[in-house]
């Protein structure tokens, strides 16, 4: 399927690794000019290196103002905004600060609706806009270990779903994926957690992992990477304030 969307330009935030790299990937295949982001910049050049097509990294720190304020100057008009970034760690309640407070909701509910303040206009005035959020299956399945990361996320899910009422009529949409147990270092971090409290392999830890899902397996990165790719196409055109779960049929509820 011609997803309509080559030429277009697509900035992917905190994409040096993960989700990120694979949703940068899948828009470079599809022909959009992409424009990748993170704070290594060894790292970042390694990932342009990985990936076919326009590609133009962006050394920049989302979750300050000058960071973010080096992302716009680079790549001012963006037709398609991904927002991602890495979550917060998890704890116990005991654990989350004021400082972790404050830490996690810049770096995933300000940072995000920073970006989308800062793009949002001009995409309406040229009647093409595609958001999409990454966030967290926590955000419809909350875990308190996880708190910091749910609430930020639900946050901008919160005014992600406001603002997409308002510039639906301008062709501009705004979705969130909420992916689970999805292959990449987040989740080998995950693991090596569960390493060290229980006394396990790797293959021990990634076994209970996987089992914890529904379909037994962990998501690929690619996998995710074409659903985002498919949000930000011509065809999603009538999509929009809507939360995708990548979780291999894990979440119980009907909404």
């Amino acid at each position: 399927m011609d997803l309509g969307i080559q030429g277009k330009i697509a900035l992917v935030c905190a994409s040096s690794q993960g989700l990120g790299l694979a949703c940068a990937t899948a828009l470079a295949r599809e022909g959009c000019t992409v424009f990748i982001n993170g704070r290594d910049d060894t790292r970042l050049k390694a990932a342009r290196q990985s990936i076919d097509g326009p590609v133009f990294p962006i050394v920049a720190d989302l979750n300050t103002e000058d960071g973010r304020a080096r992302i716009v100057e680079a790549c001012p008009a963006p037709d398609i905004l991904v927002n991602n970034n890495a979550g917060p760690p998890p704890g116990a309640l005991a654990d989350f600060d004021h400082d972790a407070w404050l830490s996690a909701l810049e770096a995933n509910m300000i940072a995000p609706i920073m970006l989308i303040r800062a793009y949002v206009d001009g995409m309406r005035e040229r009647r093409f806009g595609r958001i999409v959020n990454i966030t967290s299956a926590m955000v419809k399945s909350p875990r308190l270990h996880l708190a910091l990361s749910t609430t930020a996320r639900t946050g901008l899910t919160a005014f992600s779903k406001a603002l997409s009422r308002e510039v639906a009529p301008d062709n501009v949409t705004i979705n969130n994926l909420l992916p689970e147990r999805i292959d990449t270092p987040r989740q080998a971090f995950m693991a090596q957690r569960m390493i060290a409290a229980q006394g396990i392999t790797l293959a021990q830890a990634r076994d209970q992992i996987a089992d914890s899902i529904a379909a037994k397996r962990f998501g690929e990165p690619s996998e995710f990477a074409d659903a985002c790719a498919f949000l930000c196409s011509a065809q999603a055109g009538f999509i929009s304030g809507q939360n995708l779960q990548l979780d291999g049929a894990s979440y119980t509820g009907l909404f």
